[in-house]
């Protein structure tokens, strides 16, 4: 396998994440522990509109959602993919929920990352199952910013 790497972009926006050294790092763990190990990921940070002309042009969905993921995976336990999120769904789905929006940037990066293990969220079921793997992975993040 090559050496994995984990990027970070921005598409039409500005914006700057903090800490990328400890998320890659937490990412590794988070794949690592569930059997799985990083080929490339890159986090593509846009705006409402970005994601959302991706989601009518790609997935055929004509509503706004705060992440989506392209599996790029071509080897078997090696995960790959391109994760664009919308920073504009991000901090609006912080402020509904009270919630810090570092963490909710960290909610939906992981979020991404468990669908390109193999994790779905089309159900009542699978969607509180992730929920539930989100909330373990990010509770074990040994520093928080």
């Amino acid at each position: 396998m090559n050496k994995s790497s984990i990027n970070f972009f921005n598409e039409d926006i500005t914006y700057r994440l903090r800490d990328k050294n400890w998320i890659r790092e937490w990412i590794i763990e988070v794949v690592n522990s569930e059997g799985q190990q990083i080929g490339n990921l890159n986090f593509i940070f846009c705006s409402d509109k970005y994601l959302h002309e991706l989601n009518v042009n790609y997935l055929e969905h004509d509503n706004h959602t705060d992440v989506i993921t392209f599996d790029i995976t071509d080897e078997e336990e090696v995960i790959s993919g391109d994760i664009f999120i919308s920073l504009e769904r991000v901090r609006e789905n912080a402020k509904i929920y009270g919630a810090r929006i570092s963490n909710e940037i960290h909610r939906v990066m992981i979020h991404g990352v468990l669908h390109l293990i193999g994790y779905q969220d089309n159900t009542e079921k699978e969607k509180a199952q992730i929920r539930e793997f989100e909330d373990n992975h990010l509770s074990s993040r040994s520093w928080v910013s």
